[in-house]
């Protein structure tokens, strides 16, 4: 496979003999680099830091509860088992817990095995093949996804874990918890049974999984329900756009069925804006704010890899943060990253901060430092105007019916500052005419 590294070709070697479908389920080994550093017993580091852990969970009851909560679901789901017996001569690794709260999701807390800890300068990490990088490119999903009139989204449930780990090498994937889940009890000794978000190679693992199942769906459930799986997912979102209601039904319900039959995976949290294609599935499948959905009172929004999706009017919004970050290099940067625009539908705006941003870091101003008046007073003319981005909404098709035009054309326009946008023009049978914004593009060149 041409553009890959050797390591990358070894990664491949090993999945492609070892990676099988047992029992439903899809079962594949820990990919270890060969040669390797043997890892010595670090069960004292795991015990020290799951001690840390239990005084963090005491000290916040909030986060004691989120916490004990993901570790339920953890062993309901029999994604963890008690470890068995382990001579003392066989080589083993012990996962620190830690947790960690999406900036979106305050409530939800997400478990992380820490595989990059390290102990007596070695963590199991290291010791791993990465993998290729598998995952679809970003703005290919998007800008398909704007190709067609009707538009789902939707994501596989815990991806990473719907994939087993090679029973002989879960015990490098010991952990220390409570007995029953409860804090007051003694720790004991579990070790996962899946591949774990943490894992150096579990992308590349869970992506690698996703292409084979779409290979075999090709054959059960046709070429659409391959190409869908295997071109329109972002990891574990899925991004399609359809010329009719009918033909997205159909294809969600196939590819639903096929990731069920090839490899137990379950294809949910579906969002539409149509109507009549959230009817067609199980509230429980439908995405969580979207079950008791009214198209004409409620104000529904999705967020599709990390665009904000106003499904009611079909368009693209922008969320402003409204934080109060300070006026100094450290803030700028911060605030001129979390505007979010990866189709460059703002790009005439984020690129007057950028320039902003440019100005400071040419004058070798650290990262705290008190930036002088008239960089201030520039800042804070381009950021009281951010609110505005607030009102606009793009559409998310690019031009109207798509598939209906009888000739297309792509127009884009560039210049010497480093400046691109693109945008498509289509013609009707009836003789009529529409463009549509595709890209824009805006790099600001280094002094």
């Amino acid at each position: 496979k041409p553009g890959l590294s050797i390591e990358d070709h070894k990664f491949l070697k090993i999945m492609d003999q070892e990676f099988r479908l047992m029992d439903g389920k899809w079962t594949a080994p820990l990919p270890f680099r060969s040669p390797r550093e043997t890892l010595p017993d670090n069960y004292q580091m795991a015990l020290r830091r799951a001690k840390s852990l239990d005084a963090s969970l005491y000290n916040n009851e909030e986060k004691k509860d989120h916490f004990l909560a993901f570790m339920q679901k953890i062993l309901d789901s029999k994604h963890a088992e008690l470890a068995p017996y382990l001579p003392p001569e066989k080589e083993h690794w012990y996962l620190p817990l830690f947790g960690v709260y999406h900036p979106r999701k305050p409530n939800q807390i997400r478990g992380v095995f820490d595989a990059s800890a390290k102990y007596d300068g070695v963590c199991l990490n290291d010791q791993l093949l990465q993998g290729p990088d598998l995952i679809n490119g970003l703005l290919g999903i998007l800008i398909r996804f704007r190709k067609d009139m009707v538009a789902v989204v939707a994501d596989i449930q815990q991806m990473f874990h719907s994939f087993l780990v090679d029973e002989e090498d879960r015990d490098y994937l010991r952990f220390l918890w409570h007995k029953d889940n409860r804090l007051e009890n003694p720790l004991l000794t579990y070790r996962m049974r899946v591949h774990i978000f943490g894992n150096r190679p579990s992308p590349s693992v869970a992506m690698y999984g996703l292409r084979r199942i779409g290979e075999l769906s090709e054959k059960t459930h046709g070429q659409d329900v391959k190409e869908f799986i295997v071109n329109d997912f972002y990891v574990d979102d899925g991004l399609k756009s359809c010329p009719s209601e009918e033909e997205a039904i159909h294809l969600i319900q196939k590819t639903q069925n096929a990731m069920k039959l090839h490899g137990n995976l379950r294809l949910h949290t579906f969002a539409s804006n149509s109507k009549k294609v959230m009817e067609a599935f199980d509230s429980e499948d439908l995405a969580k704010d979207l079950v008791n959905l009214d198209f004409d009172k409620d104000v529904l929004t999705q967020r599709s890899l990390g665009l904000l999706w106003d499904l009611k009017t079909d368009t693209f919004r922008f969320s402003i943060s409204k934080e109060n970050r300070p006026v100094t290099r450290r803030g700028i940067l911060s605030t001129v990253n979390s505007l979010y625009d990866p189709l460059g539908f703002i790009s005439p705006v984020t690129i007057c901060g950028k320039i902003i941003l440019r100005k400071i870091d040419a004058s070798s101003f650290d990262w705290d430092d008190q930036l002088p008046e008239h960089l201030v007073r520039e800042w804070e003319t381009w950021k009281s105007g951010l609110s505005h981005l607030e009102k606009l909404c793009v559409p998310r098709v690019i031009v109207p019916n798509l598939s209906e035009t009888t000739s297309r054309k792509l127009l884009v326009y560039c210049d010497a500052s480093e400046q691109a946008v693109s945008y498509l023009e289509v013609s009707y049978t009836d003789g009529s005419s529409a463009t549509g914004f595709v890209l824009g593009k805006a790099k600001v060149s280094p002094l």
